[in-house]
């Protein structure tokens, strides 16, 4: 597994167990945390950088105050833990009934939003998180990415295994838009075919300003960009496509607006993009990226080609069956089976009844 963000002017990047943080304006050392240590240390240490977990994270958010973390896990529950009191033992907070793989919050830290494998996604209070606001239902399959647009703090952007990205007035749970992404390819396919090859939405990530909201799929080579706009209401138009040499991994905005994008590929694996002139162009070597560069190509080299490929989701998807074929198939076969057998018999008895007559002697 491979993840970038930025926290400021930090550049932050996952390499499988390790965390590397670059500094993008200043030449500072960069910072390198191997969790596999923090892993090996037992429960009872007393440090105030180790928080332990009942299962396995799936998902992380911080509260826009920065002072409270909040851990989902594999389970479905999600648990607090304070910055400010790192001591505190983790406060469980909600639940759900299938494993949670999304979670973000509103911009004043009112609500939670949280995404599990059974298309649900529930908006609920922070503070009182049994008290549940709405429910946003229409997906599919599981519910892989969140997003609370920056400009726009009343709406809630989702994305799916069902390969279609939905737009949301979360405190009412209203719908109000749905793009199928198989529906934006520039080779139209038939209808089977994008049956057959749903896209996976991996990371749904806006600009600091609101102007770019990008979409990114699992194993698929283009990053699908919309802009969101204030008609009456809020609608999402698809604005352009973003063809890339390699698979990306990840993606995420820079404090100026540029494009990160992490791919799988051992010479160039990190690229930017800037928007011009209505297009989104390669910066080549920028002084940024030199800098990242020569801190997390020692980490991403140690990294197996196997292990950054590997799929969050691929075994999450709900499979459909037939079984009212199969069960009158099975019917039908038990039908003639028994009319055979009832056919079988009674030629037998047919053939005893005339045998015995041929056998018995005439009266005189």
């Amino acid at each position: 597994m491979a993840a970038v963000g930025f926290c400021g002017d930090w550049f932050v990047s996952t390499c499988d167990k390790t965390l590397v943080a670059v500094h993008t304006k200043q030449s500072r050392e960069p910072f390198v945390f191997d969790c596999s240590v923090a892993e090996k240390k037992p429960k009872n240490t007393t440090d105030d950088n180790n928080r332990w977990v009942v299962r396995r994270c799936t998902a992380l958010v911080f509260s826009h105050a920065e002072d409270e973390l909040l851990v989902a896990d594999k389970s479905g529950d999600v648990y607090s833990f304070s910055v400010v009191a790192p001591q505190r033992e983790g406060e469980l907070k909600m639940g759900h009934l299938s494993m949670l793989l999304a979670m973000t919050m509103s911009p004043n830290d009112k609500y939670i939003m949280t995404a599990d494998r059974d298309e649900k996604i529930r908006v609920s209070h922070l503070r009182c998180p049994y008290n549940i606001q709405s429910f946003c239902l229409g997906h599919q399959q599981f519910v892989s990415a969140l997003l609370v647009p920056s400009t726009h703090s009343h709406c809630l952007l989702s994305g799916s295994g069902d390969g279609t990205v939905k737009l949301w007035e979360y405190e009412s749970g209203r719908r109000l838009q749905s793009w199928d992404l198989t529906e934006l390819e520039e080779t139209p396919s038939s209808e089977a075919e994008r049956e057959q090859k749903k896209p996976t939405v991996c990371r749904i990530s806006s600009s600091p300003d609101g102007c770019h909201i990008a979409v990114l799929c699992e194993r698929v080579s283009t990053v699908q960009f919309f802009t969101l706009e204030l008609v009456g209401t809020e609608r999402l138009t698809p604005h352009s496509r973003l063809c890339l040499p390699h698979c990306p991994l990840d993606m995420t905005f820079d404090p100026e607006g540029r494009l990160w994008v992490l791919m799988d590929s051992h010479d160039a694996p990190l690229q930017i993009y800037s928007h011009r002139r209505g297009y989104w162009e390669c910066d080549a070597e920028t002084p940024e990226l030199i800098t990242v560069k020569e801190a997390f190509r020692p980490h991403w080299e140690t990294l197996e080609a196997s292990t950054r490929t590997n799929s969050r989701f691929e075994h999450l998807h709900k499979m459909s069956f037939d079984n009212v074929s199969s069960y009158l198939q099975k019917k039908q076969q038990r039908l003639e089976e028994q009319q055979l057998k009832r056919t079988m018999t009674q030629e037998k008895n047919d053939k005893k009844k005339k045998t015995k007559k041929e056998t018995t002697p005439s009266s005189t």
